[in-house]
């Protein structure tokens, strides 16, 4: 698949790279897995014509991961470093040297991995960067894709390289419109149904798109008949996401995430099937990791006790939802019941899809301040989608169905009315959206 969209982030990359003709800059990019980090580092460094050197951190020894830095180094900068370095400092020291006479862009990929290898590097780069940073022409980018980490190592007072960021990038899964594009190019003839199982099954995350567009997966039948086959990268995925992420405490975390998955929303609930208290582990998947977020229906006080846990990315909870649920089918390479069982459940699963899909539509298309949803303390009344314009003052109240014939709006009207005294001040639409709507 082709490179689409990041023109933003290119931007702030090409001024960075031209900025460090005079001092060198330290730039900090965040995504999750599969986001694209790497790609577009690369396509920036080949626009630019940078001389461009990427050091993958690895979690081996000090000394054998050095050697494999000096090695690139010579290939890619032609820097001879004669002898061989015992340490990263030594190498790093080397680099800032070469630095201060020639420009190039220096990536270390997977930069919280430098914390297994060593602990003290941290405090080595940044001795040595402060040291070297106003005399070298080093465009130096710090990429991760463990948040905790990354955000730990950079945004931590007590860590040696708090305030040594010059730029930072989070790094986001494509926006619907640029979906939309990459499945046009791909098959023209795409329907509704075909762009919605593609959010769904990936979020706009760049890898997992790209996967279903160079397969060919291009239509719903297809998409899902391939990431349910045997020998698909899909069905592996989601564990070596949450392993790399939450190391030995994985199981926890693992059981809690299938829990808000399968639709159990509220700690209570969730403390009920892992029977013991769960607040911290779901306090950290909020804060440390970002993998949930506590909803509350708009309206409500901050910190209300009518709060849902949501998983928010689309691949972890058709993942969650679906092939660990049923990972026996997958052991026993029983896919074509894998493929059944989704098919079976994918009208109901994919109508709760649709609704983030038009609440993420509405915030990036859309002249609005804030989107969520409603739902009062009873789960009686429950609207899919309110959008506010606080500086036009006016609020869209949606309806969201797969098909047009289950839209009732004499019951939208009814639920829309007791939320009134809170729309007070707006001009009020309600609408009703299906996937003629996408």
């Amino acid at each position: 698949m082709k490179f689409y969209d990041r023109d933003t982030e290119l931007k702030i990359l090409q001024k960075n790279w031209t900025q460090t003709t005079e001092r060198g800059r330290l730039t900090v990019l965040i995504g999750r897995r599969r986001i694209g980090k790497t790609t577009l580092l690369r396509k920036n460094s080949e626009e630019g014509n940078q001389p461009f050197l990427y050091l993958y951190v690895s979690k081996d020894n000090e000394r054998v991961m050095t050697r494999k830095f000096q090695e690139a180094a010579e290939q890619t900068l032609g820097l001879r470093i004669f002898g061989q370095t015992e340490s990263f400092a030594q190498f790093f020291e080397q680099l800032m040297r070469y630095g201060q006479q020639n420009h190039f862009t220096l990536v270390f990929d997977e930069f919280q991995n430098f914390i297994k290898v060593n602990p003290a590097i941290p405090c080595h780069i940044q001795d040595i960067w402060d040291r070297y940073q106003e005399k070298v022409k080093v465009n130096m980018v710090a990429c991760g894709s463990i948040y905790n980490m990354m955000h730990r190592i950079f945004d931590n007072e007590d860590e040696p390289l708090y305030g040594r960021q010059d730029c930072r990038i989070n790094l986001q899964p494509f926006r619907i419109g640029v979906l939309k594009q990459i499945l046009h190019d791909h098959n023209p003839k795409y329907t509704p149904e075909d762009l919605l199982c593609l959010y769904m099954l990936t979020g706009g995350v760049a890898k997992y798109v790209s996967w279903l567009m160079d397969a060919k997966a291009t239509t719903k039948t297809k998409m899902l008949r391939w990431v349910t086959q045997v020998g698909s990268p899909y069905l592996s995925e989601g564990t070596e996401l949450i392993m790399s992420e939450f190391g030995r405490d994985y199981a926890n975390y693992l059981s809690i995430l299938q829990m808000i998955a399968s639709g159990l929303t509220t700690q209570s609930e969730i403390d009920g099937v892992i029977g013991k208290n769960t607040g911290a582990y779901l306090d950290n998947l909020e804060t440390e990791y970002s993998y949930i977020h506590r909803r509350q229906p708009l309206f409500s006080k901050p910190g209300g006790r009518n709060s849902r846990w949501q998983l928010d990315d689309c691949f972890l909870r058709f993942w969650f939802r679906f092939i660990l649920h049923n990972q026996a089918l997958v052991e026993m390479e029983r896919n074509d019941l894998l493929l059944e069982i989704v098919e079976h459940d994918y009208e109901q699963y994919s109508g709760l899809v649709l609704e983030q899909y038009f609440r993420q539509r509405w915030m990036e298309e859309e002249r609005v301040t804030l989107v969520g949803n409603y739902w009062d303390r009873k789960g009686v009344n429950e609207i899919d989608m309110i959008a506010l314009n606080d500086i036009d003052k006016t609020a869209v109240v949606a309806e969201v169905k797969r098909q047009r014939k289950k839209l009732n709006h004499s019951l939208l009207a009814e639920k829309a009315a007791t939320i009134d005294k809170h729309l007070a001040k707006y001009t009020i639409t309600q609408i009703g959206l299906t996937m003629e709507d996408m």
